[in-house]
């Protein structure tokens, strides 16, 4: 049974893998998630394992560098240059940048272009505000969703935290229309220190990851696979249909 539970309440993409995000109105999913979302990384050169790149838990201060475009270009979406934390604007695929975030993080790095993307374990997050607020509440401090890098904050109608394990198995839609965009819920997002540092500031506080630990076995939020692609846009409806019909209504 179809199930309204909430709108879309923000939109981020994060064109460098563990870099500043973009907030954004609306965007285009596709098959591989939103186009220009973790479509560059650095690797790390001298490791030989399955996950080489570079990211914050390893290297917290990558959070304070911000992608940037410089018009169009051939490659659409892709920034052009990197805000670094002093403020200087040096290319993407430069040796100015690998420089400076070798001499910041003490990895030997290249930056890698991967056309389909890199990602942990899917291409599309999302998280319910409520849930991020009840994270902060156990903390001790009020949160901001960008610590926890999803692609899509949902404002539930249902003032439940963790209520996106219940949406697993099902379809989530967004918008009105026939066919509208979508995702298959596929798994819970089992959280890492990424979500201890401020987005802002780079500063840790564990008890972000200990609360989410404590009380929902390190699970927040959901990863999915794209089922319809089109445009997910701000304000739109989120329609849940589920297999098991275990969503009660608001």
């Amino acid at each position: 049974m179809a199930l309204e539970i909430g709108y879309v309440e923000a939109i981020f993409r994060y064109p460098v893998k563990s870099m500043r995000g973009e907030a954004l109105n609306a965007a285009t999913l596709g098959w591989h998630g939103f186009e220009g979302d973790r479509r560059l990384a650095l690797r790390r050169l001298n490791d030989r394992g399955g996950f080489p790149w570079l990211n914050a838990s390893r290297f917290p201060g990558l959070l304070l560098y911000a992608p940037c475009r410089h018009g169009l270009g051939s490659d659409g979406d892709l920034p052009t240059h990197i805000l670094t934390p002093d403020r200087d604007e040096l290319p993407v695929f430069s040796e100015e940048l690998v420089s400076e975030v070798e001499r910041r993080s003490g990895a030997r790095v290249e930056m890698m272009h991967l056309k389909d993307g890199i990602f942990d374990d899917a291409n599309v997050s999302v998280i319910s505000s409520e849930t991020v607020r009840e994270i902060g509440r156990l903390a001790g401090f009020s949160l901001d969703a960008r610590r926890f890098r999803p692609n899509i904050v949902v404002r539930p109608l249902r003032s439940e935290p963790f209520q996106e394990s219940e949406w697993l198995g099902g379809i989530l839609s967004f918008g009105d229309a026939s066919g509208a965009t979508a995702i298959s819920v596929t798994i819970n997002d089992v959280r890492c220190s990424t979500v201890n540092f401020d987005p802002d500031s780079a500063k840790s506080a564990p008890e972000v990851l200990k609360a989410i630990v404590r009380v929902n076995q390190n699970n927040a939020g959901i990863y999915g696979a794209v089922v319809r692609t089109g445009r997910v846009t701000i304000g739109q409806r989120v329609i849940f249909d589920g297999i098991r019909g275990e969503v009660s209504p608001a």
